[in-house]
């Protein structure tokens, strides 16, 4: 099976690129478009015809509800995961009823993110066999997408929050930065942003390469992956 097509839909350019590094980093799946308001998220759908949508519901000029809500008048299939900020009961609801089967919460981690894709690289992989195919149950979980999900759990010490605000201070960065600088920028100790860094580098959302002065040790520079 080829890569999976994805649109990014995210107000928030630095989430937008933020998301955008997860995906690139999990095998199976290629951003095709970005897309920050949902006029923009429309036209880069109707434009790339992805089979993944991450969807932001709080947006400047149709909130993503409204924009699922057209996706489906026009009898678009696409897969769609929300990750928002929006938590009210009425807002899952209308999402869940629209047939979003992924609703992740921000801030949430890459590995809970890379979870949801996964689930979702194996239903289009299921939705591709043969029509009269007899499914078992776990095959069923995979069409549906309802497989039980598992929680992801940090490193010791390490906070989903302070993970996306590095991962977001990160990505506003014009080139590089080290830990000391995005340390300083965010009001918190060099060590702690250095562990949250190397998690992102870990998990793939960061690239880390030393850089050498006249003496003394390397300084490790950090950078989000070039799309």
């Amino acid at each position: 099976m080829s890569d999976i097509r994805v649109v990014i839909v995210d107000d928030d350019f630095a989430v937008a690129q933020v998301n955008r590094a997860f995906v690139d980093a999990r095998q199976g799946f290629t951003v095709v478009a970005e897309a920050h308001t949902g006029a923009e998220a429309l036209s880069a759908i109707e434009l790339h015809r992805p089979q993944l949508v991450l969807l932001d519901v709080y947006l400047p000029d149709i909130s993503g509800i409204d924009v699922l809500r057209r996706l489906r008048a026009a009898d678009d299939d696409v897969e769609v995961i929300a990750v928002t900020a929006a938590r009210d009961l009425d807002t899952v609801r209308r999402a869940r009823q629209l047939g979003v089967r992924h609703y992740l919460v921000k801030p949430f981690s890459g590995a809970t993110l890379g979870e949801r894709l996964d689930e979702v690289r194996r239903g289009i992989a299921a939705n591709l066999a043969m029509p009269g195919t007899t499914l078992d149950q776990r095959a069923v979980d995979q069409v549906l997408g309802s497989a039980p999900a598992r929680r992801a759990v940090l490193p010791k010490g390490l906070s989903p929050v302070s993970l996306e605000r590095v991962a977001a201070q990160l990505a506003r960065c014009e080139t590089d930065a080290s830990a000391a600088e995005i340390a300083e920028s965010l009001g918190m100790s060099r060590v702690s942003a250095r562990r949250y860094l190397e998690h992102l580098v870990t998990s793939g959302a960061a690239e880390v390469s030393p850089r050498y002065g006249t003496a003394g040790r390397p300084e490790h520079r950090y950078r989000v992956p070039n799309a």
